[in-house]
């Protein structure tokens, strides 16, 4: 299966709503740390569970220019 922005930004959301303290109104566009209140520790303890499922690594240096579900879904497609 071809990974598009759009498949991986779907399976980052599906994977936040697992978390029932996530707001539900959640968009490719929401803002990690202010829309979802995460803070960097709940940033690191995400990816790394985004990078389990996606088997994938993120540099630490590439997520400084994540903000939004959908820069973090690019991130991930320029990896793979």
């Amino acid at each position: 299966m071809t990974e598009t922005i759009e498949s991986v930004s779907q399976i980052i959301i599906e994977t936040l709503l697992e978390n029932p303290k996530v707001p539900r109104n959640i968009t490719p566009e929401s803002k990690i740390i202010e829309d979802l209140e995460f803070d960097s520790l709940a940033v690191m303890n995400f990816v790394m569970e985004i990078e389990d499922k996606l088997d994938v690594s993120v540099p630490l240096d590439r997520l400084t220019d994540v903000r939004t579900i959908h820069d973090l879904a690019e991130a991930i497609i320029s990896l793979k």
